[in-house]
């Protein structure tokens, strides 16, 4: 019999059953064949507490009862066979001293005596196997020999649940940062999504790990996520921070009645950002974070994707901060998705071009430049202005490639249309933040240009406020130096629709202003928006600035603007955008526009004395 059972047990070791399931077989087996005995298995746990594992005959009270009881000398049987690696036999309960505190518990269900002994491999004791008895007494010699059968049994079982667990906790652990990994992850975030509590997930990204990898080495951006993925776990609630991959983190809050995601959010900003030592090199992290929490109805991969969309729009909008989803927001991010999926496919086809809006000056009709805008062209043939696509532009790769492809389109045209002799003085291209941050950016111009002959003072550099605000250190001011130093001008686009323009002129001047047309279509009206006009012209004057007024689109507009010594001005009352072949049509015939040319050859009575001069 005793054979049989090992066979048995030795089979559902080997086929992979669990380890509870099959130490509980085991000990009713054992039961059925050693009359009048309770069985029980004890494992050894990390922190020297014995933790129940099977004792069918056990009731549920006594087995809670001594869960996670601390080994020790005089610890009761188990307690103390445990903690000297040698078996306890103590043949009567009610008068032994190590049972002095557990005799209440034992007694009351019949338990008389109690032998155990320590499960052991090698040097390291795994459990406890014990035999209660129903009367005063100790093993008999057919007892002993069934009992150091099932220690070896549960030994080989134990250790092999253990080599399969330590298996899987590498498997399921991120070595860099002993962090659980995406694999725990997923199996942790389905199993909280089947809860009743209402809960949340944040996602995290560091801000600065690339720069620190180019900059310091890849030693210290390891460095870098080791500390952020220590920070990340102590402060999140008990194994539920795991480190996705790469500088992408992740915390569940199982439970956002104990603990709110803002709150954790900023605890956890605030805790990443102190300063750390990595590879010899003192970094301040930085980290921006996305949140979602689980709505009626949702399942755990809603709720991821959520938080995904949240995290995308922060580090669009508030890097370094939290986002917390809310309804919109993702309909939002689809629909940037789709934008850059729509730009990326039109790049790949080639259906990504330059269109040329004059630039004149005011006192002659003169056409002095060009302003580059960027087009696309659908399938079907129609012409998409960059504003119904201007949520692509703000991905920094999909940017990048526009930019690319633009220089290179108005490089070749400006070089045909001086090899045709037609006469024009420059053309603007407008610069995004992601152009600056690539580096490179002025060399990229000039090679651009020079590839057709044409010298850098061909092209006006165009730049928004807002390039000027996402601007870390003197990256943007650097390169606008450069570029102003090898003949390239420099323009302030969409001027007086941001923030501390004339702080901008102060520390980064330009040789162009460009006023937005939000001001050109209030000068009729005696409000502010003429006010600040006339200003912007007087500051511009007095620093020796050309003035550009865009988005002119009446004659009024126009002759108020020269009224106000405005040198120069685009909108569509002169031409709207064309493509190439119309440009070189309108600079054939001369380098003036003959509606606004017209009507300066009339005289004074449309315009200003000290204008029409």
């Amino acid at each position: 019999m005793l054979l049989q059972l090992q066979n048995t047990i030795l089979e559902k070791i080997a086929t992979g059953q669990s380890l509870a399931e099959t130490i509980d077989y085991l000990c009713r087996e054992v039961e059925a064949q050693a009359h009048d005995v309770v069985s029980s298995v004890l494992l050894l746990d990390s922190d020297f507490r014995l933790r129940h594992l099977a004792g069918p005959s056990l009731p549920l009270e006594y087995t809670e009862a001594i869960d996670g009881i601390q080994i020790g000398p005089g610890v009761g049987s188990c307690g103390t066979a445990a903690f000297t690696g040698r078996p306890v036999m103590v043949d009567d309960i009610e008068s032994h001293p190590y049972w002095e505190p557990y005799k209440g518990l034992a007694l009351p269900l019949g338990l008389k005596a109690c032998w155990s002994t320590p499960i052991i491999a090698g040097d390291k004791v795994l459990g406890t196997f014990a035999f209660y008895y129903r009367t005063a007494r100790g093993p008999s010699d057919r007892e002993q020999d069934i009992v150091r059968a099932c220690v070896h049994l549960s030994a080989i079982a134990i250790e092999r649940d253990q080599r399969i667990a330590e298996r899987r906790r590498l498997a399921e652990t991120d070595a860099l940062t002993g962090l659980p990994n995406r694999s725990r992850f997923n199996e942790v975030l389905a199993r909280v999504a089947q809860r009743p509590q209402v809960w949340s997930l944040l996602l995290i990204d560091l801000d600065n790990l690339k720069m620190v990898n180019d900059t310091f080495g890849h030693a210290a951006g390891d460095d870098l996520i080791r500390v952020a993925g220590h920070r990340i776990g102590d402060s999140a609630p008990d194994g539920m921070a795991f480190r996705l991959g790469g500088d992408e983190f992740a915390v569940i809050i199982p439970c956002i009645d104990t603990l709110r995601p803002a709150d954790l959010a900023t605890t956890l900003i605030e805790r990443i950002k102190e300063p750390a030592d990595c590879d010899g090199h003192l970094i301040y992290p930085a980290a921006t974070l996305g949140g979602a929490v689980v709505m009626a109805g949702e399942g755990h991969d809603q709720v991821r994707q959520n938080a995904d969309y949240a995290l995308y729009h922060a580090k669009e909008r508030a890097r370094g901060q939290y986002v917390q989803y809310h309804s919109g927001l993702g309909t939002a991010i689809v629909e940037r998705f789709r934008s850059v999926q729509e730009v990326g496919l039109a790049l790949r086809e080639d259906r990504i071009d330059a269109h040329y809006q004059p630039v004149v000056e005011l006192a002659t009709g003169r056409i002095i430049g060009f302003e580059s805008l960027c087009r696309m062209t659908t399938r079907d043939g129609e012409i998409i202005p960059a504003a119904q696509f201007h949520e692509a532009m703000k991905d920094a790769h999909v940017g990048l490639d526009i930019t690319d492809r633009m220089l290179e389109r108005i490089a070749a045209d400006c070089g045909r249309w001086r090899s045709m002799g037609l006469s024009f003085s420059r053309v603007g291209f407008n610069l995004t933040a992601a152009d600056f941050h690539r580096g490179g950016l002025t060399r990229r111009i000039i090679d651009a240009f020079h590839r057709h002959g044409l010298p850098a003072g061909t092209i006006v550099a165009e730049v928004t406020e807002s390039v000027y605000l996402t601007q870390k250190g003197t990256v943007v001011s650097d390169e606008i130096q450069a570029m102003r130093d090898v003949g390239i001008k420099v323009a302030l686009d969409d001027f007086g629709t941001g923030f501390a323009s004339l702080t901008h002129l102060l520390t980064m001047p330009v040789d162009i202003i460009k006023i937005d047309k939000y001001f050109v279509r209030r000068l009729s009206e005696a409000d502010a928006g003429a006010v600040i006009t006339r200003g912007l012209l007087e500051i511009a004057r007095g620093l020796g600035i050309w003035v550009v007024a865009e988005g002119i689109e009446e004659l009024s507009q126009a002759e108020q603007l020269l009224a106000l010594d405005c040198k120069a001005g685009q909108g569509y009352y002169f031409a709207r955008p064309m493509d190439r072949t119309a440009v070189e049509a309108l600079l054939s015939i001369g380098n003036t526009i003959p509606s606004w040319s017209s009507l300066l050859l009339d005289g004074d009575q449309k315009l200003p004395r000290s204008a029409a001069g």
